[in-house]
């Protein structure tokens, strides 16, 4: 039966399609409140049910204009869009009739029980539905002509963990993520409907068309085992982080070994840290910190923030070819100079690279000075062609790195050692898609192990920098630098992750570089975090007139770690 389904809906489809040409827009943005939700919820879940086999449906914002922004750069001569007729859908219910067959029913969630947004998110994931609130469900249902396949309404009291958000998701744990009905691959750290629904809030609602596409599962629970999470402040303490585990175990036991798993999505902070008037004794840093610490022995790797991250059940299906990206042509001369790298940093998860990373890319200083761009390339897998776009149009001073911690952000101390062979194998695939083969900014609680070091140095032979932050009080401190079996290993100076103004960061690079004492030649890899060319450029010109006595030169990453290997590989491990 599942058989003829799927050849009903791809003949559905391919009529709906007629000539391969066809694009189909649809704009949000008419709706606000609770109403503006409900409308994205449906949108999103029926875009990962068209978009599931081929990319026909684009979802555009009359709220945020990157959507369009992507639309249009794709839609250019020579890219993968020029030649797709765009054709505006003009309501929910166009988007039902374009869906077809291939969406079996509809999934209602209840608002009395916040996560139960998440829980039927899933659900139309693994039945190829649409999830409703009782309040669309009653407008769309008889004219869609649509069999509720679940009703979450009433289904959950707090009668089984002592929290009726844990219930629904200890239940949808063992419906479908314990059965194998949902992929082993991906699981969705996504803001439930506490807030977000009456106040319109659709960030983390515009990104489930990904999730429904994937089947993943879709969650909202506290890393924290201390204090009851704001949202749900009558729970039993640790109830929030016992489900998260449970979680983590099944996703493993799921994948058994054959792959890592990619959690996309962050934390709510006003639920799991002290912001927006939550007494919680965790800042958001920390608490971030936390999650990567919880998930890495479950073979998880996180792609942090992915709010407002539109059509990537659209943009994951372009043609992706391998990237190239140039070297350095002449290697330079080792010379009593402070040497400066800088890794324009952060682009390590969906929104910062869809969204952030455009409006810096288009800085008129960018291509001045050589500059390394930290763009994880585990995110080839849901904007390849955004991705694509930046080699494409870099100049010779752009080169592109990893950035937190390779392909995704975890903890390389806290992988099991059996399974640091797929951590290899898992990174060495991306970073040869994306021509990669440096990793400076791997986050962890201590500096590397020997078979840390050792897995790193077969796909990051190039170069391996770190920042340890010791939040456990085990003693964690930063590697000395020298070169491990070829590979330079030194320290990511994050000093300089905030930029305020030019001067801050000259005063921050200069106490940096004082603080591990002026060498010649020194070497010294700085992070910054989100912040124009023009402005480095500027914080780097009043470095060299406060500071004339330090002999700096900015060089790339390639160059950096070649002479750095060149001062250090004769020195004793």
């Amino acid at each position: 039966m599942r058989v003829m389904l799927f050849i009903l809906c791809a003949a559905v489809l391919a009529v709906a399609d007629d000539s391969s040409n066809a694009l189909s827009t649809f704009q949000l943005g008419a709706q606000s409140g609770a109403a503006a939700y409900d409308e994205a919820l449906a949108v999103s879940c029926l875009q990962g049910v068209i978009n599931r086999d081929a990319p026909r449906l684009f979802v555009l914002s009359s709220a945020n204009a990157r959507p369009k922004y992507w639309l249009d750069v794709m839609s250019e001569e020579g890219n993968w869009l020029a030649a797709r007729t765009q054709t505006p859908a003009a309501d929910l219910d166009a988007l039902r009739d374009l869906a077809g067959e291939c969406v079996k029913g509809a999934v209602i969630w209840d608002p009395n029980v916040p996560a139960t947004v998440n829980v039927a998110t899933t659900i139309a994931g693994v039945k190829d539905a649409v999830a409703l609130s009782p309040e669309l469900a009653d407008q769309v249902l008889a004219k869609w002509n649509l069999p509720v396949l679940d009703d979450l309404r009433g289904k959950f009291d707090g009668s089984e963990s002592g929290s009726a958000k844990n219930d629904a998701y200890r239940w949808a744990i063992r419906e479908y993520l314990a059965k194998g009905l949902c992929s082993s691959k991906l699981i969705c750290l996504f803001e439930d409907a506490a807030q977000c629904r009456d106040a319109g809030n659709i960030s983390y609602v515009v990104t489930r068309d990904w999730a429904v596409k994937q089947r993943a599962f879709v969650f909202d629970l506290s890393p924290w085992g201390d204090e009851v999470p704001w949202d749900d402040r009558q729970q039993p303490l640790g109830t929030d982080i016992a489900t998260y585990r449970m979680v983590l175990e099944e996703t493993l036991k799921q994948s058994a070994g054959k792959h890592m798993t990619e959690l996309t999505g962050f934390f709510a902070f006003w639920k799991y840290s002290n912001v927006g008037g939550n007494p919680s004794k965790h800042e958001p840093v920390p608490t971030e910190w936390e999650t990567v610490w919880l998930i890495s022995p479950y073979n998880c790797y996180q792609n942090t923030i992915s709010s407002d991250c539109y059509n990537q059940s659209f943009h994951s299906q372009a043609p992706a070819a391998r990237l190239t990206q140039r070297r350095p042509a002449q290697s330079m001369k080792l010379e009593a100079k402070a040497y400066v790298c800088i890794l324009m940093a952060d682009y390590d998860s969906a929104t910062p690279l869809y969204d952030f990373l455009p409006n810096h890319w288009g800085d008129s200083g960018r291509g001045r000075i050589p500059l390394a761009w930290g763009i994880n390339p585990n995110l080839i897998e849901t904007y390849p062609d955004v991705i694509a776009h930046f080699y494409a149009t870099a100049t010779d001073n752009d080169f592109f790195t990893a950035d937190a911690s390779a392909a995704g952000y975890f903890n390389p101390n806290r992988i099991e050692a059996q399974y640091l062979p797929l951590m290899v194998e898992h990174n060495k695939r991306f970073f040869d898609r994306a021509d990669m083969s440096i990793a400076p900014m791997v986050l962890d609680w201590a500096e590397p192990t020997a078979a840390v070091k050792d897995a790193f140095a077969q796909f990051a032979p190039d170069g391996f920098a770190t920042i340890v932050m010791d939040m456990h009080g085990n003693g964690g401190t930063v590697p000395k630098p020298h070169v491990w079996k070829g590979m330079p290993v030194t320290e990511l100076i994050n000093n300089t992750c905030n930029f305020s103004n030019p001067k801050q960061t000259a005063n921050a690079m200069y106490g940096a570089i004082k603080d591990r004492g002026v060498e010649a030649p020194g070497f010294y890899f700085f992070r910054i975090v989100w912040t124009p060319p023009s402005k480095v450029i500027e914080s780097l010109d009043v470095f060299r007139a406060d500071h004339p006595e330090v002999p700096i030169k900015v060089v790339d990453p390639f160059t950096f770690f070649a002479l750095f290997r060149e001062k250090y590989n004769s020195k004793p491990e």
